[in-house]
């Protein structure tokens, strides 16, 4: 087995396990035992890979961005995962969930959500599949993200904005599990990234595992090789960056470059990177890397990304930084917000403003012309337009 993949206690090195209310402990035990015999199973393999395909629009692109390689000196290709049916990469793992809550015997789906992108591949599913769907969003959210608030409403889905803590990604992960403590019986809590308690940051890394997969074939198509010299993918909780990274973890010749939302500087109060500025602690259920004070009281997390805006990271990321197998970028809000106007005029892409923190680590690695780069675009910037024209004087040197 991978030094880098999950043990059968539910770890990764010294990071994850299932640190659950009592209440929850039969639902968290029925999952663990569950999940892998289902998605290992050959009736939900042929059902997840036939929605993938005809439903979320699989495989997604590889896209070889010519005027960004000219510039930093390089062979970029973009994985396009902002052009899956519902503009993220969250739907590959949503699919994949609702059809294990399914195969559970659950009626009754709750999600959380930052940025929305999750809450709004929630719902979908949920109404592909009939299922009741309940999403908790912390209210500074629903404030920032409108636009994905009145698709979850459209999809069905009840949206109850959260009015704790910082309003934001954490606080609506902490409101879910109250509900889920109220309704372990019927209810699945379909998370959205790989954190939470055993076996979440599993299920997650291996139903995102699809992107990866995918850029094995397109690279062998594209460039005569199966794998590139640097992955590069945003991260916040952890799923687009582990399914990124997820076939290639043991494959010694590939560089790997996660950038988290340094928000206003790691030398500030005013941050979201964990992996900087976090230590060993217990959050939602995993123990990993969080951002706390010296008595263990959880600090409020600050970037422009709605989705990166978590104080914690998977209990996977967490293992793989310690143990230097990934290079962890803190990346600020002025270069986020900068990068995503770059991609936008240099490739016509407008990329979710999570996915402009991995553009702007391109400024801060050395690349050789012959070096092929992946970076995976997580999702499309329409949610997050408001955001980028409060901010439009950084496009004017472009």
């Amino acid at each position: 087995m991978s030094k880098y993949q999950i043990d059968e206690n539910g770890f990764f090195g010294q990071y994850g396990g299932a640190y659950v209310p009592e209440i929850l402990y039969k639902c968290v035990t029925e999952l663990q035992q569950a999940y892998r015999p289902i998605l290992e199973s050959e009736e939900f393999q042929r059902e997840y890979r036939a929605l993938l395909k005809d439903y979320v629009g699989r495989p997604s692109p590889l896209y070889h961005a010519r005027r960004m390689s000219e510039k930093y000196g390089c062979r970029l290709y973009l994985k396009r995962e902002d052009l899956n049916h519902t503009g993220a990469h969250k739907i590959n793992n949503t699919i994949g969930q609702i059809l294990l809550a399914r195969a559970m015997g659950k009626t009754r789906i709750i999600a959380e959500t930052g940025a929305g992108q999750h809450g709004v591949a929630t719902a979908t599913v949920c109404a592909l599949m009939g299922m009741k769907c309940e999403i908790f969003m912390g209210k500074t959210d629903v404030d920032r993200q409108h636009a994905n608030v009145e698709r979850m409403k459209m999809l069905g889905a009840t949206v109850h904005p959260v009015t704790t803590g910082n309003m934001t990604l954490s606080d609506a992960c902490s409101a879910a599990i109250r509900d889920w403590c109220c309704h372990p019986k019927d209810t699945f809590y379909l998370v959205g990234s790989t954190m939470g308690p055993h076996p979440y940051p599993d299920i997650v890394a291996r139903l995102q595992s699809i992107i990866s997969e995918e850029i094995r074939q397109q690279l062998e198509e594209k460039t005569g090789r199966n794998y590139p010299d640097y992955l590069i993918a945003c991260i916040g909780g952890g799923s687009n960056a582990a399914g990124t990274i997820w076939h290639y973890l043991d494959d010694t010749r590939v560089k790997i470059y996660l950038a988290e939302a340094g928000g206003e500087g790691i030398d500030t109060d005013r941050t979201a990177a964990t992996i900087h500025c976090g230590t060993e602690g217990i959050i939602h259920g995993a123990r990993t890397l969080v951002m706390q004070t010296d008595d263990g009281q959880i600090r409020e997390a600050f970037t422009v990304s709605a989705g990166l805006d978590y104080p914690g990271i998977g209990p996977m990321h967490a293992w793989l930084a310690q143990l230097g197998r990934t290079n962890v970028l803190a990346v600020n809000d002025d270069e986020a917000l900068a990068a995503g106007y770059e991609l936008t005029r240099m490739e016509g892409i407008i990329p979710a403003i999570e996915s402009a923190h991995a553009i702007a680590a391109l400024k801060k690695i050395n690349f050789r012309p012959e070096d092929i780069v992946v970076l995976t675009v997580s999702g499309r910037g329409d949610k997050d337009i408001p955001t980028y024209l409060n901010h439009k004087n950084l496009a004017k040197n472009l």
